[in-house]
């Protein structure tokens, strides 16, 4: 029997041909005169799949594999080479679609810098969750006018909103944000505190890697932290299994001394602190073990990635803090 994953595959491959199929007969009753519901409606929803013609298929099949090519080329410039790190299959689906419509123009600087940042938007804005089959046929539509007005700005841009207390909630990897937010981290070059490799490198090398707490999870305890605060993303960031067990339960300040003076690593504390600051990390927090202060910098390192992101301005509140959330209201399953 097939495995989720490839229905999957082929219910994304066929909303992207629904897509196509759907639009090109919008655009005819356009050319044609008719407006409104008279006109034939963009749509990605299963009817409308399960409506193709034969001809219909193998009329957009060769262009959606092309363009789902493409969407692994424009995830890949976008830093994302695992399979596990993507955020929303479900944001293929259009994705695919306007590559296909695109082919070659997708890499001219302007509309690559809108793809991107309506990707991003959907996203860290955590619009594709759910039921999305009205957002996906809007974003074709929307999407190929915007690359042509500047002023014609989809809802999935204009509409996508980070608040920043939304970081305290993020704790495990289901979340779309979550995921988001390491992938930016990674894509500025974070290094891995033993390797001294960039961390996205050693994955590609097939190094042990994932998120692991920067403030360690017993130090947390014994501080009287709650876990609703050192479990957030704020406190996590991916580094290698090496780097991890060197960490163990200590204060920052002394795995720091022991990752710096291994006899694999020996390098010198300011070599160190350059490392730590490529994951958007004030070093100096970590060797006082200042956790307040540390949380507080942290946020607004991982904001002002998602905002450059999504091209918006994020606001950290007036006393620099984001708040401290005691349940996650948000989290959404990946599709």
């Amino acid at each position: 029997n097939p495995q989720p994953e490839h229905h999957e595959r082929l219910s994304n491959f066929g909303g992207s041909t629904t897509l196509l199929h759907t639009h090109e007969k919008r655009q005819a009753d356009i050319t044609a005169g008719k407006i409104g519901k008279n006109a034939s409606a963009v749509s990605a929803k299963r009817v409308s799949m399960l409506s193709l013609q034969l001809v219909d298929y193998q009329r957009w099949a060769n262009e959606v594999e092309a363009g789902f090519k493409l969407a692994a080329r424009f995830l890949r410039k976008e830093c994302f080479f695992a399979p596990r790190d993507l955020p929303y299959r479900t944001q293929l689906v259009p994705l695919a679609a306007v590559l296909s419509n695109l082919k070659e123009r997708w890499l001219e600087p302007k509309i690559y810098d809108k793809l991107s940042q309506w990707f991003w938007c959907g996203v860290l804005g955590e619009l594709y969750g759910g039921a999305v089959e009205t957002r996906v046929a809007n974003d074709l539509e929307e999407l190929l006018i915007w690359f042509e007005d500047d002023q014609a700005v989809p809802r999935t841009v204009y509409e996508a909103n980070f608040q920043p207390n939304r970081l305290n909630t993020l704790r495990s990897r289901n979340s779309a944000a979550y995921k988001g937010l390491n992938i930016l981290v990674l894509r500025e070059g974070a290094r891995d505190f033993y390797w001294k490799e960039r961390v996205q490198q050693l994955d590609l090398d097939d190094v042990n890697l994932d998120i692991h707490h920067i403030f360690p999870q017993e130090w947390c305890r014994q501080a009287g932290i709650a876990r609703a605060i050192f479990d957030s993303i704020i406190n996590k960031t991916p580094i290698s299994y090496k780097a991890n067990r060197m960490i163990g339960k200590k204060a920052p300040s002394d795995y720091l001394a022991t990752i710096q003076s291994h006899k694999q690593v020996g390098i010198t504390e300011l070599e160190m602190d350059e490392i730590i600051r490529t994951h958007g990390i004030d070093p100096q927090h970590m060797r006082s073990d200042d956790f307040s202060a540390f949380m507080s910098a942290r946020a607004a390192a991982l904001l002002k990635l998602a905002a450059e992101a999504m091209g918006k301005e994020i606001q950290l509140p007036v006393d620099g803090s984001v708040g401290d959330e005691d349940e996650d209201l948000f989290e959404e399953a990946v599709a």
